[in-house]
């Protein structure tokens, strides 16, 4: 047993306080796999954890992180072996569970996902949480039945991860995307990934009419409060709108006339404690349906070290697209 570099984040006089460290190996929590660490990455709620601004952690002391991927050094988990490369995302990492901003972490071989063939532990970085919940999106949507021939599908909080994941996938999959954005000025950039339109975020920001002029027969907001009022009063008949997050707030100001009056469905998506089978499906589709030389030119590297100066950026809106932590 020794020591390994992690960003602990412990309790403090007024909220909690986040520093790079050494972590003793015999303090990791019960668990039947130890990963050696690679690759990590920053997504919304990792900057929420990391700089305190909302109650995400929930056990101190506490590693951040709730992504990794690396390789197995031990097990005695039936499924898995030393030298296996394994994803893990959330189950309470950086939460409840020390988390992926460390060289190790034993884990639960439960919530182990194999990484795909085709696809480094880098680039399943890059897609992350972020990425991986936009994946479920595409699928919820897909299984609600849209295809492209309903119509143009609309991305809030366009330019950030799961926004810049979902544009890349769905254009590829040929939807007509509508990207919006507090970030004009992001508009081609957005346009690279494919987005066919980009539309200014006040459009979306005002009070929601019961219902709205039909505008899209589905989309993917990460936004939640009154975005996700208006996206759901601008939806088409049997549209479906899939929320993922909660940006701009938690609450929901709408009214039932577009489930009632339009047959209109939210599908709740849940990264943390989505099913293996599911998380499964949604990395071997995002193997083949995201192209990856987007992704790498949408993908900014960090160290470690980097992570607590990063933090408060991504909350302020100022991070384009993904950034992936080099642990190793």
């Amino acid at each position: 047993m020794g020591t390994f570099r992690a960003i602990r984040i412990d309790k403090a006089e007024k909220g909690t306080v986040a520093a790079l460290t050494r972590f003793d190996e015999a303090d990791l929590m019960e668990g039947d796999v130890t990963v050696r660490v690679e690759w990590s990455t920053l997504n919304y709620k990792d900057g929420l954890a990391v700089t305190g601004k909302a109650p995400v952690v929930r056990r101190f002391p506490m590693i951040a992180g709730i992504d990794l991927a690396g390789t197995v050094e031990q097990s005695s988990h039936p499924q898995w072996q030393p030298g296996d490369k394994v994803i893990c995302n959330g189950w309470g990492m950086g939460e409840t569970h020390l988390g992926g901003y460390a060289e190790k972490a034993r884990i639960k071989g439960d919530w182990l996902v194999r990484l795909p063939d085709n696809m480094s532990a880098r680039e399943a970085m890059a897609i992350g949480t972020a990425g991986y919940t936009a994946g479920l999106a595409v699928l919820a949507l897909e299984k609600h039945g849209l295809t492209p021939t309903h119509g143009p599908v609309v991305v809030t909080g366009a330019a950030g991860g799961v926004g810049s994941v979902a544009i890349a996938v769905l254009s590829k999959l040929g939807y007509h995307v509508i990207a919006s954005t507090g970030r004009m000025s992001e508009a081609p950039y957005l346009k690279s990934l494919g987005a066919a339109e980009v539309i200014d975020r006040n459009e979306l920001s005002g009070p929601a009419k019961p219902l709205a002029k039909e505008r899209w027969a589905g989309g993917i907001d990460s936004v939640g409060s009154t975005t996700l009022a208006n996206l759901l009063s601008m939806t088409k008949y049997g549209g479906a709108i899939a929320a993922c997050g909660l940006a701009a707030g938690m609450d929901l100001p709408t009214s039932v006339a577009p489930f009632i009056l339009r047959g209109v469905s939210l599908l709740g998506i849940d990264s943390v404690q989505c099913p293996l089978t599911l998380r499964a499906e949604a990395w071997t589709r995002l193997e083949s349906d995201l192209d990856r030389a987007k992704m790498a030119k949408i993908t900014t590297e960090i160290g470690l070290a980097d992570v607590i100066a990063t933090a408060p950026r991504i909350l302020a809106g100022q991070v384009r697209g993904r950034i992936v932590v080099k642990i190793g």
